[in-house]
This record gives structure tokens, sequence and C-alpha cells, in this order.
């Protein structure tokens, strides 16, 4: 499952403060797996019931930086989109993510240095009424200009 706005690019020009994309994603097992896979981490509170059952979390939780990675798929994807260039994240993860949950990634528009092509955005993701992920990240806009 995933929904989300169309792909594409929205260049400094055309952002406005306040301006809101986003995405939900359900994070499967596979999911879970092919992250592992990628990263090499392979913790057994992300792979293993057994293990998992016994810590904290009482059972298996997706990686925190896979769901970070909704928040880059948004900023690279939807705003600012196509072209963009990250230049920081900062992240809290308040709350784990679950295989099975459904995972909305939200980007919010909250400072534009047209000058500079420097975009603020804050980065929040929800798992229902529950914030599992909040931050702000730094990024260098597409321009028009450089079409």
């Amino acid at each position: 499952m995933l929904d989300n706005f169309p792909r594409g690019t929205v260049p400094i020009e055309d952002l406005e403060m306040g301006m809101v994309r986003y995405l939900r994603k359900e994070v499967t097992d596979e999911d879970i797996e092919m992250f592992a896979q990628i990263s090499t981490d392979r913790n057994p509170v992300h792979l293993d019931d057994d293990y998992a059952r016994d810590t904290i979390f009482q059972g298996r939780i997706a990686h925190g930086m896979l769901t970070a990675g909704l928040i880059s798929a948004v900023i690279g994807e939807q705003l600012p989109g196509h072209g963009t260039v990250y230049m920081g994240q900062s992240l809290k993860f308040l709350a784990p993510v679950r295989p099975g949950d459904v995972v909305l990634a939200e980007v919010e528009v909250i400072d534009i240095d047209h000058a500079r092509r420097r975009v603020k955005l804050d980065c929040r993701c929800m798992v229902g009424d529950t914030k599992v992920l909040a931050g702000e990240a730094m990024v260098l806009a597409p321009s028009k200009k450089f079409d």
C-alpha cells in the first residue's frame, strides 16, 4: 500500500511557507528484511520474533532509519523533489514502528532562503495518532534557473 502526492519537483521559486507533502506506506516484513540486507544492520530486534519478544519493545520493530527513509522519499520525490540536495537532518525516534504498521511521512516547509536556495523542512512520521519520528531537514532546492 502506497499513497502519496504525485512525484515531481517544486522549484524554489514556487515553494511557499506551510506547503506540505506526504506519503503513506505499510511497513512489511519484506521491507525490514531488505533494509537489513542493504544496511547490514541485522540486529535481532528487527528480525527475530523470539529475541524481540524479550526486549522493551515486546516484539519486532522496523529499523528507525527505514522510517526516516520515508522522509527522504518525500523530500527527494515531492517537496522540493527531483534535484534536491540534502544538507542535513535531525531525527528523534519517539515510538517503534512494527511490521504491518502504516506510516504517514509528512514534510512541511518552515523556512525559505531564496538567495541561497536553502529550505528548512519540518519532518514527521505518524502511525495512527502516534508520532513515531520528528525532525528537521535543511535542503538545497532545485531552481527553474538551472533547468
